[in-house]
């Protein structure tokens, strides 16, 4: 499984991306009020630098930087101590440092860090703590559509069609397909905001066409 004592186990951070912004998409499809999502992307947070977060309402939070090149992963799990940050990122390359030293990470904290400046290798710091949660907060990382599913079946209950969520749909949004109409509804019966859909597609950086 991949953690951050195992962080070779990572997917390239192109990949990584793609999901991002695939769970962002699919979250903004099963709710369309963005403080009862848990996976959200803005391709848009700098001129050269997009972000996704992760928050579950609990306290945990993962927010993760995609600059040009390469990204960093900056975790927080509210029931474990925090370790010494100085030692947890170790190494980091100075690209990453006003994210990681800055705000909100700062303010949110840091229990696990992981980075990349190079396809297929990450790194961390001096890792103290043998408990992160960074395992279950990378899990869904792992490339499989069927994770998701199996995740956003028990967490959004009652927002999606009675056959389930579609794993041929899924698939597609993790593939990167255009989001059409016809999509939207194999997951929910009807959606309410058609345009809020559009806006948080452009935000995300999603292709679709509702035409």
């Amino acid at each position: 499984m991949t953690s951050n004592k195992n962080p070779s186990l990572l997917l390239s951070s192109q990949q990584l991306k793609n999901i991002c912004k695939a769970i962002s998409v699919l979250d903004a499809i099963l709710s369309q009020k963005w403080e009862y999502r848990y996976y959200s992307y803005n391709n848009k947070w700098s001129d050269h630098e997009e972000f996704f977060e992760m928050r579950d309402g609990s306290g945990d939070q993962m927010l993760i930087l995609f600059p040009q090149n390469g990204c960093v992963i900056n975790g927080f799990a509210h029931e474990y101590s925090q370790p010494n940050k100085q030692k947890l990122t170790a190494n980091l390359p100075q690209v990453f440092h006003e994210f990681i030293f800055g705000e909100p990470v700062n303010s949110i904290g840091t229990t696990f860090c992981l980075w990349t400046t190079h396809e297929n290798h990450w790194q961390t710091g001096q890792i103290e703590n043998d408990e992160d949660h960074s395992e279950e907060m990378l899990n869904i990382f792992d490339g499989n559509p069927q994770t998701y599913i199996d995740w956003a079946t028990e967490y959004f209950e009652d927002s999606y069609n009675e056959s389930g969520i579609p794993l041929e749909t899924v698939t597609k949004i993790y593939n990167g397909e255009i989001v059409t109409k016809e999509m939207v509804l194999n997951i929910v019966k009807e959606l309410e905001d058609w345009e809020q859909l559009e806006n948080d597609l452009q935000e995300i950086g999603y292709p679709y066409h509702f035409d």
